[in-house]
């Protein structure tokens, strides 16, 4: 089975966050995919936790190499179709790129952001939950 998955869930399982374990479950078996953007939005992510001083260079180091050994397939999604989906759903582009990966791929999206999976929602995406 294919499941789509954000940079929430890549960050969260890097840097050891409380849902770390309950993504590993829902990952285990499945093929996991993502758009290439994936690779930018994870340096956003760890130069956004720079500037409020939530993790020092050694540890986004150390999660950098644990986002290495994440088995993940990327699947460039065409810019046209992002556009698209930004536009009818109100969304960044980084959201529609996701977001176009699962139509893409048919495949259900597991992601922490609440908006990103309203978004999803709107479109025919399959969600898959995150128990909280």
């Amino acid at each position: 089975m294919n499941l789509i998955v954000d940079t929430s869930v890549i960050i969260a399982v890097v840097t050891n966050e409380k849902h770390k374990k309950k993504l590993i479950r829902l990952t285990k078996g499945v093929d996991l995919i993502a758009p290439p953007s994936l690779h930018w939005e994870i340096g956003n992510a760890f130069s956004a936790m720079f500037k409020r001083k939530k993790i020092s260079f050694d540890q986004a180091m150390e999660a950098l190499m644990s986002y290495k050994q994440i088995p993940l397939r990327f699947s460039p999604i065409e810019l046209d179709t992002s556009l698209e989906l930004a536009s009818e759903l109100d969304i960044y582009a980084y959201d529609a790129y996701v977001i176009g990966c699962a139509l893409k791929h048919k495949a259900p999206l597991l992601s922490l952001d609440e908006g990103l999976l309203s978004a999803g929602k709107k479109a025919g995406v399959a969600i898959r939950e995150v128990q909280r």
